[in-house]
């Protein structure tokens, strides 16, 4: 580069990284991006996908940048629940990796106890979780040793892999714990009131929870 005025060129070793959530071939061709500019950019493309359809990079995300904001603030260590992370997955994040991390450092201002709850992330849905649609099938007959699965004729209401998961490990941890509510709410790192609102969508997917926890 040359400042204005000076008398030699200055050598700079640098490179530029330019980021786009549009299509920026289809904008130059219609107009609404320089030709110049994109070919100057346009050195070695990367195409990434959004971070919904990443899933698997979502929590290693937000807890890199929990640790980041953490050792920024000189807090004290500060973790995700189970029940945030389930969270942090099953939302669309439609502002990708900007929405994650305004979400976790919302996050840490409402957190207590060092522990981030699904509520503290606010995300839409009660308790940080997304809505569900109600269940169009009847109750689905579950097998104890068998992971939990989807209604005949429910399409839709199970198919998201992330809710049987999340239902899975709750039906689970009741089990160990007896059917006891208040001790399986602990150990899942969520509130009681937090766990009555889980069963009472797991029962209005069609699960029978009753049942698959008691059977023999």
């Amino acid at each position: 580069v040359e400042r204005v005025g000076a008398r030699k060129p200055i050598e700079l070793d640098i490179r530029v990284l330019a980021t786009s959530n549009r299509d920026l071939a289809t904008e130059v061709a219609a107009g609404r991006f320089r030709e110049d500019l994109f070919y100057r950019l346009s050195v070695f493309p990367l195409a990434w996908l959004p971070l919904r359809e990443r899933p698997a990079d979502i929590v290693p995300l937000a807890e890199r940048m929990l640790t980041n904001h953490v050792k920024k603030m000189n807090h004290a260590p500060i973790r995700f629940s189970e029940a945030a992370q389930f969270s942090l997955q099953a939302h669309a994040w439609p502002g990708n990796v900007r929405e994650l991390d305004n979400a976790i450092q919302r996050a840490l201002i409402l957190q207590q106890g060092g522990l981030i709850q699904p509520q503290d992330l606010c995300l839409p849905g009660p308790a940080g979780m997304p809505n569900l649609a109600p269940a169009a099938a009847p109750a689905v007959a579950l097998v104890r040793s068998a992971p939990v699965e989807p209604a005949a004729t429910g399409a839709g209401v199970l198919g998201d892999d992330l809710r049987q998961r999340e239902f899975q490990v709750i039906i689970d941890t009741l089990r160990a714990e007896r059917g006891r509510r208040k001790e399986a709410a602990d150990r899942l790192g969520i509130s009681p009131r937090t766990l009555r609102y889980k069963l009472a969508q797991m029962r209005d997917a069609g699960l029978d929870v009753e049942a698959y926890l008691f059977a023999s």
